[in-house]
């Protein structure tokens, strides 16, 4: 389970987290949901240790990721913005690479290695060099080397950014089975279909703050909008131009809190 608490982060003026708080549960999957600019990134980054907050807390099956972020790294599983893959490293030297980094070696890397490859359908490329690999295939490669050590919790910024049709749904089908090992899975996307068909849970933010969370239906109750990405545009306070109305964001805020 992941616990945030009363996060922020600021750079020079701007506020980029301001006071988030919510909880992604084992089993479930929660999404985090907002507009370009709306601190996602810099919660995910905070999460995983990349970053240090300001203020609150960051709790990762109970260990404190301020204190101790190599504790709280051991329980997670990482699919950043940028995946910062090796170019001379085939697929498979990635997965035993960041498995010994684990402390996995000997049979028990190997063995994890294979059902990798096999529920990732990488076996066609588990001995190519990354460096002519498709998008798709750099993502799979990546997503790999995040959960080689079975991590119970997994985080995913963007994880459907740029793959074509077939990597799409292989993704979330992984996503999916995760879940059903019991996993908490805690994803940024911009696609509400891809939001609405995977998340238990939604969390909307909106220039740093939680401006709406729950389920699909509970979202969709609270703004009287039955199309998901309606409810988004009110809580986020869009405009139809794409622009930011910040006066509907704070009164759509109110509204869910």
């Amino acid at each position: 389970m992941i616990r945030i608490e009363n996060l922020h982060k600021r750079f020079g003026d701007v506020r980029a987290v301001d006071g988030v708080s919510f909880t992604a549960a084992d089993g479930a999957v929660t999404g985090l949901l907002g507009p370009n600019g709306a601190g996602k990134t810099t919660t995910l980054r905070m999460l995983y240790t990349l970053m240090r907050p300001d203020e609150g807390r960051i709790l990762i099956e109970g260990v404190d990721a301020v204190t101790d972020p190599e504790g709280a790294r051991f329980h997670l599983g990482v699919l950043p913005d940028q995946s910062g893959l090796y170019p001379r490293l085939t697929a498979r030297e990635h997965i035993h690479y960041f498995g010994e980094l684990q402390g996995i070696t000997g049979a028990d890397l190997a063995h994890r290695t294979e059902y990798l490859l096999k529920m990732l359908d990488m076996a066609a490329i588990a001995d190519r060099r990354v460096a002519g690999f498709s998008h798709g295939e750099r993502t799979k490669t990546a997503l790999a080397r995040a959960i080689v050590h079975n991590p119970k919790n997994v985080l995913l910024d963007e994880p459907t950014n740029g793959l074509d049709v077939m990597s799409t749904r292989a993704v979330r089908e992984i996503i999916r089975r995760l879940k059903g090992e019991g996993h908490a899975v805690l994803f940024s996307s911009h696609v509400m279909q891809e939001v609405s068909a995977l998340c238990d849970t939604i969390v909307v933010i909106a220039r740093g703050q939680i401006v709406g969370a729950g389920s699909p239906d509970d979202l969709r109750r609270q703004t009287g909008h039955e199309n998901l990405e309606d409810a988004f545009v009110s809580l986020s306070g869009l405009g139809t131009d794409g622009s930011t109305d910040p006066h509907s964001a704070q009164g759509e805020a109110g509204a869910a809190s």
